[in-house]
């Protein structure tokens, strides 16, 4: 198995999600503003593929065997991880948390929904990575909480800085499909 296959799956079910997102029209091309304030010429609409049931299935699936061997709890990343934890823990019969971009300012005020023990072990559910940030807010927070957190799952790495944001901060950040997987081939009109 070489580097690309560890990092992110099998070829076979890189290629179907890949088919999958494209099929969801989730992939779309032209000038698109990011969330952290930059541009590019592609974008991946994660509620397209997050509202698709198959896409669904076949990144419960994909997460789901990465964790089946992991003592961890589960963490989604509001609010677009979590149709995507919801369904990685029904598959694994698994209890999951949602980490907050900040606290709520009502009800228990919690950033971290959900029960956490001190000390346990979570792996972080997210959408997709381009600088890494959310998903290291998130991190951030569940070891504020008192999680032991070293890994986040991502469907989609877009290759612009987050793995090595994530790493500064002894994180590893694997994806099901990278940019360089999603865009090869791709039809960009």
């Amino acid at each position: 198995m070489d580097e690309t296959e560890t990092r992110s799956g099998s070829t076979a079910e890189t290629a179907d999600l890949i088919a999958a997102l494209r099929a969801a029209d989730a992939v779309r091309f032209g000038e698109f503003e990011l969330s952290h304030g930059g541009t590019s010429d592609y974008y991946v609409d994660k509620y397209l593929f997050e509202t698709d049931p198959e896409c669904l299935r076949l990144i419960a699936a994909a997460f789901a065997d990465r964790l089946a061997d992991v003592d961890a709890k589960l963490a989604g990343v509001a609010l677009g991880a979590v149709p995507l934890v919801a369904v990685t823990a029904a598959e694994l019969d698994r209890p999951y948390v949602i980490a907050r971009k900040q606290a709520k300012e009502y009800g228990t005020g919690n950033r971290i929904e959900g029960r956490l023990a001190d000390g346990e072990s979570v792996v972080v559910l997210e959408d997709i990575a381009t600088t890494g940030r959310s998903a290291l807010d998130a991190v951030e927070a569940l070891r504020d909480a008192g999680a032991v957190v070293d890994r986040v799952l991502v469907v989609v790495d877009r290759e612009e800085g987050a793995a090595e944001l994530l790493a500064d901060h002894d994180v590893e950040l694997e994806s099901l499909v990278n940019a360089s997987q999603l865009l090869a081939d791709a039809d960009r009109n």
